[in-house]
């Protein structure tokens, strides 16, 4: 079988999308996704996603990560995924969606920047100096100075295969204050176990906890190795954060061919 695809990437955060309306994808291996994504032997990925058909929704986005295995919520892919339906003539500049999580929106602000709405975060847990919430994936998040120079890989690797978090595993993020409003995040994404140039739901966590308890309504200006992305969100009690949106891009990258059963799929 011939299967296009399309590359796409938001921030350097990139991804392999397939049309799943015109093939069935049901009986894949993690091993033939794991490869596909693979940067010496595959395409090269963060993950792979494919667009399904959804009632009552503009389209389903199923993702998977790097390592073959089911993924949950991709900020980064999910906006990647609005423009890939957008040039196939899927629904308008205002989309809804269903996402491993649940329902989404999102609003094509440009022709590449997307305006990601996503779910609200009722409960944050402190942890020592730390924090741990659910942006759609599970995070960790950890404050630093000179956040260029860590050992994003070591310290990330260590957290994610702590004892707590061996089994699910959990995605971990390093954050340096520039200025009010303003902070550099690295990330230590599970599934593809090793850190990646932006996590979309990373980046969203650390903003919220970089907040604070200020309350009221918020925008944080988030740098990622990748490029720059925006949170907006407002604050209705300590903990409690709605009306969420993740802001950036969202681009084509090249489309391609892959001779399924040449490259040891079936």
């Amino acid at each position: 079988m011939i299967l296009p695809f399309h590359k796409y990437q938001g921030c350097g955060n990139d991804f392999i999308l397939l049309d799943g309306r015109a093939m069935a994808l049901g009986d894949w291996t993690e091993e033939w996704i794991s490869l596909l994504c693979h940067r010496r032997f595959g395409i090269g990925a963060d993950g792979l996603m494919v667009l399904e058909e959804a009632a009552g929704f503009d389209f389903h986005m199923r993702y998977w990560n790097a390592d073959g295995k089911a993924g949950s919520m991709c900020g980064n892919g999910a906006r990647c995924m609005v423009n890939y339906a957008h040039a196939l003539g899927i629904g308008s500049d205002h989309v809804t969606f269903l996402a491993p999580d649940g329902p989404h929106e999102a609003i094509r602000e440009s022709n590449a920047t997307v305006r990601l709405h996503m779910g609200d975060v009722d409960h944050i847990e402190a942890l020592g100096k730390d924090f741990i919430l659910h942006t759609g994936s599970p995070h960790y998040v950890r404050f630093v100075s000179n956040l260029r120079e860590l050992d994003v890989y070591t310290e990330g690797h260590s957290i994610r295969h702590s004892k707590r978090f061996a089994e699910e595993g959990i995605n971990v993020n390093f954050v340096e204050r520039i200025a009010h409003g303003q902070i550099f995040v690295r990330t230590f994404e599970r599934g593809v176990e090793a850190e990646t140039m932006s996590c979309g739901t990373g980046v969203t966590a650390s903003a919220l906890i970089a907040w604070g308890d200020g309350g009221g309504r918020g925008e944080c200006h988030v740098l990622t190795p990748g490029g720059p992305l925006r949170v907006a969100f407002q604050q209705k009690t300590s903990g409690r954060f709605e009306d969420i949106w993740l802001i950036g891009p969202g681009v084509f990258v090249f489309a391609g061919e892959v001779d399924t059963i040449r490259f040891g799929l079936h």
